[in-house]
């Protein structure tokens, strides 16, 4: 599956206030859902000493689910599709690492 295919496919079971013109909704959803992948890892540290078993993963895989969930209606909300955002990160990372700038923070590097 390509992630336009996803974007199409995931975009069917979005059922929240004003879908089409609604950014504020997916964006809220996933910085939750970007809170729960942490809040899963933080228990792995607490509870099993950093070990990821394949339960501890599979609950992570879950979770990174539903924040792909959340950037494709966000970016679906502004008009872009998911391999159009890829592509520009990839572009910007491939930029950074030509100038010596991967590390550092910043947005403009």
């Amino acid at each position: 599956m390509d992630l336009n295919q996803y974007q199409k496919q995931a975009r069917r079971t979005a059922t929240y206030p004003d879908v089409g013109e609604n950014p504020i909704y997916p964006t809220l959803g996933l910085t939750g859902e970007a809170g729960e992948v942490a809040d899963k890892v933080k228990k792995v540290l607490r509870d099993r000493d950093g070990t990821f078993d394949e339960c501890s993963r599979e609950a992570i895989k879950l979770e990174l689910g539903d924040v792909l969930w959340y950037i494709s209606q966000l970016s679906s909300e502004l008009g872009y599709e998911l391999e159009d955002v890829a592509q520009s990160n990839l572009e910007k990372l491939a930029s950074r690492s030509a100038r010596g700038r991967i590390s550092g923070d910043g947005d403009n590097r």
